[in-house]
């Protein structure tokens, strides 16, 4: 799962280059998503993984062309921005048991909940010029 990990981080930083969207989309496919097997990802995002794939290839190519560029072209531009988010939302996903993982769930006591209330006073603080 490391290996999809990273192909989706890869394919996240594509998006945010300074390209038209489209292209980022294709070069996010081509560099990145297209070495990713569906058995490397966890369950609960394989079909959502699954339906990413067949918006970025669904589409007959013409000659000279690929099913990645023929589908993006034939894209509207919400539908693209539609599929980056996607892709961003896959690596969030992925990445989220990672962060739950690494910060364990602590819970700190500041104080006791019986303590006298002359324990939490303070002197009042003055501004002088």
């Amino acid at each position: 799962m490391v290996r999809a990990w990273e192909s989706l981080h890869l394919a996240t930083l594509e998006l945010v280059r300074s390209t038209p969207i489209k292209q980022r989309l294709v070069n996010a496919y081509r560099r990145h998503l297209a070495g990713i097997s569906p058995d490397q990802l966890p369950p609960e995002i394989r079909e959502s993984f699954g339906r990413l794939l067949q918006s970025l290839r669904g589409v007959q190519p013409q000659r000279g062309e690929d099913a990645v560029t023929a589908s993006v072209r034939k894209m509207s531009c919400q539908e693209a921005d539609d599929c980056a988010a996607t892709i961003v939302e896959l690596f969030g996903l992925l990445c989220r048991p990672q962060l739950t993982q690494a910060r364990p769930a602590a819970v700190v006591q500041l104080h006791t909940v019986d303590a006298p209330a002359a324990e939490f006073d303070v002197e009042a603080l003055l501004a002088r010029n």
